[in-house]
């Protein structure tokens, strides 16, 4: 039985950081992944999806140059965006990924990672043996039990990048990340979209007030959007694919299901090295390390974060934990605030608490809010819907920051330093930022947190 300093099992975004990281180490490293290399999000998820609403947003902004001193003469046409998407992504894996990771031994498509026991894991047959070992198999799509959806053929993340022709016509079930994105960049390349769910808005474990500034901009672009809505079954009929709500049936060429993820935890027979799970996930400590403590659940198969930069971090977090062997509250995975972004136009970016979270806890704090439209770059951009929204105290505390609008993806990030290092809105309102950014625009929102204080008589006490 040959022998590891670790085996990973599970190489996308946390497998690759801790093998990676491992291997440079100079450890001996097995990685197993039973599909590629990348895992879901390069290959079917984060980067594929980018590249189509790059696309979606190109034709969009072309067919809308009105008010801009600029006409186009003729038309875009949409030839084959998803061919695009699938030769990007060739670009991006297979022998040219595969090379990053020389140092570490691969095993490719020839099954999960099976525990024997607690240091013993076989593959395709073969028993091999570590010292440490790290879970991080990731989730896949969870199909709800609708009547009849398992008798048409379902599109999901794992197959809605596939090369062919963009529908006519494009049911969605599902209002989080995928199914707004993919909603917004079907509709700009031409397919007439339906999206039904039966949350009370987009984005339900986002901010309530951004997510109604992206439904506007969904309605405006003839997107429609069916929220508190059941679905009761769907059926394959002479107009298409049906689906049918309690406000009526709407038809499809294709439709997409995009209603959460499950963990992949089945093949990986945890039973026999006596790790608990549940229904969500491996069950883990702050350290990420499951019940057996040299085995380690990262990324999504833990059920904290379904997020690709949080399964990235909490792989480099517990492997430095890993090697130092202390259980220091700087490899705490739960001491990082996690951002999360939505690639929309407008975008939509979190981190933190949300307005309705911080009200829910009790918390004695306030909103301060800066709107696009008030700021030059903004309008000079066409870029005025959207607000930043920060909840704060007289003490400039940053409990949440909430931002709707362009480039939002990027602006979070400075919110979630300050967060990240315990600082306040007072280092916001004291750091330089460049003119005319859009990223001015946090200053903008910290310098109308200072007026609040003055108004207050509580200024003195900070400068």
């Amino acid at each position: 039985m040959q022998k590891y300093d670790m085996i990973v099992i599970g190489m996308g975004p946390a497998g690759m950081v801790v093998s990676g990281m491992a291997s440079q180490m100079g450890m001996k490293i097995l990685g197993v992944d039973a599909k590629k290399v990348g895992g879901e999000c390069l290959n079917n998820g984060c980067i594929p999806s980018k590249s189509l609403l790059k696309m979606a947003n190109l034709k969009h902004a072309a067919d809308h140059l009105e008010g801009k001193g600029l006409e186009l003469a003729g038309e875009v046409k949409v030839l084959n965006p998803l061919g695009v998407v699938n030769q990007q992504l060739r670009m991006l894996t297979g022998d040219n990924l595969l090379k990053k990771f020389h140092l570490v031994d691969l095993i490719i498509k020839e099954g999960y990672g099976r525990f024997v026991d607690d240091h013993t894991v076989e593959v395709a047959g073969v028993k091999y043996t570590a010292d440490l070992i790290f879970i991080a198999t990731g989730t896949e799509p969870f199909i709800p039990p609708i009547p009849g959806l398992d008798q048409v053929p379902v599109i999901t993340n794992l197959n809605v990048f596939e090369e062919r022709p963009v529908p006519e016509r494009l049911l969605i079930i599902g209002g989080g990340a995928i199914g707004s994105e993919m909603a917004q960049a079907f509709n700009r390349l031409g397919s007439e979209v339906v999206l039904a769910q039966m949350d009370a808005h987009l984005l339900p474990n986002g901010d309530e007030e951004a997510a109604r500034v992206l439904e506007t901009a969904f309605d405006r672009e003839g997107i429609k959007v069916l929220n508190s809505t059941g679905i009761t079954k769907v059926a394959k009929g002479k107009k298409g694919i049906e689906m049918h709500t309690d406000q009526g049936v709407f038809y499809g060429d294709e439709i997409l299901v995009a209603t959460g993820r499950k963990p992949v935890l089945e093949p990986l027979n945890l039973e026999a090295a006596g790790i608990e799970y549940t229904k969500k996930g491996i069950t883990v400590d702050e350290f990420n390390r499951t019940s057996k403590k040299h085995i380690y659940a990262v990324g999504d198969c833990n059920g904290q974060w379904l997020l690709s930069h949080a399964a990235m971090h909490q792989g480099m977090v517990s492997l430095m934990q890993a090697m130092s062997g202390a259980e220091d509250q700087k490899y705490n995975r739960d001491n990082y605030p996690v951002p999360w972004s939505v690639f929309t136009d407008p975008e939509v970016a979190q981190v933190g608490l949300t307005e309705a979270q911080a009200k829910a806890r009790g918390i004695d704090c306030f909103v301060v809010k800066e709107e696009y439209k008030t700021y030059a770059r903004a309008i000079t951009d066409g870029a005025t819907q959207g607000f930043v929204k920060v909840i704060t105290d007289l003490k400039g505390t940053v409990y949440g920051a909430t931002i709707v609008g362009e480039l939002a993806s990027e602006l979070i990030q400075e919110w979630t330093m300050i967060m990240s290092n315990r600082l306040t809105m007072m280092n916001v309102l004291m750091m330089q930022h460049s003119f005319p950014t859009l990223g001015l625009l946090n200053k903008n929102l910290s310098e109308t947190w200072m007026m609040r204080v003055a108004q207050q008589g509580d200024l003195r006490k900070m400068l």
